[in-house]
């Protein structure tokens, strides 16, 4: 009854957070470029946090299911959902394995820091080798210089450089501080409704 009980809280927290990272998702701010700042990664690392890696995953799958099937039509072919999906992860994963392993607030903010490089550097090389090759392929017919002149840039790599690491480092950095101010307050409440012991961030 008592691992019952877990369960059926393990899978309230999967759907709930995968909801409400939907929600941020869809109330995203344009910053530069084909980028755009949304805080859906927020809920995933909590969930992940409070119950591992596994549970973002799923968190960070049901997010981008929702937004495929009822967030409307897609402005990049799909393009940006799946990059989305994949720079998501990469960031909660490593963040959320690390802290999982012991939780502790040096370990959640060595996690996040790790999660942070981990997502610049998969973004980057996803943006440069395969997203953004892809997104010109099916919208300006194979001319990546088409893409690139849409955003005033005249190469690749000055893209990445002065876009992409950028935007990735400022969502990373700013999803981690407001992980460090709630999640405590957060993982208190889920406490309360689930009897496995986890330490909080303190």
């Amino acid at each position: 009854m008592k691992k019952s009980k877990k369960n059926i809280m393990k899978l309230s927290v999967i759907g709930i957070f995968g909801s409400l990272a939907f929600v941020l998702m869809i109330l995203s701010i344009p910053i530069v470029g084909p980028y755009e700042l949304d805080f859906s990664e927020v809920p995933v690392m909590i969930g992940a946090f409070a119950y591992g890696p596994v549970v973002g995953f799923l968190i960070e799958a049901i997010k981008i299911f929702l937004d495929v099937t009822i967030g409307g039509a897609s402005k990049t072919a799909y393009v940006g959902e799946l990059a989305n999906f994949i720079i998501g992860l990469s960031f909660v994963l490593p963040a959320s394995f690390i802290y999982f392993r012991r939780k502790t607030r040096k370990q959640a903010i060595i996690g996040l820091a790790v999660g942070v490089l981990v997502m610049t550097i998969t973004g980057a090389l996803m943006n440069a080798f395969v997203l953004l090759p892809l997104y010109a392929e099916l919208w300006f017919g194979d001319s990546l210089s088409s893409l690139l002149a849409v955003y005033n840039f005249n190469s690749l790599f000055k893209f990445i450089i002065f876009a992409t690491v950028p935007f990735n480092l400022l969502k990373g950095i700013s999803v981690s501080v407001i992980i460090l101010l709630i999640y405590k307050r957060v993982s208190m409440i889920i406490k309360a409704k689930d009897s496995e012991d986890f330490e909080e961030i303190n």
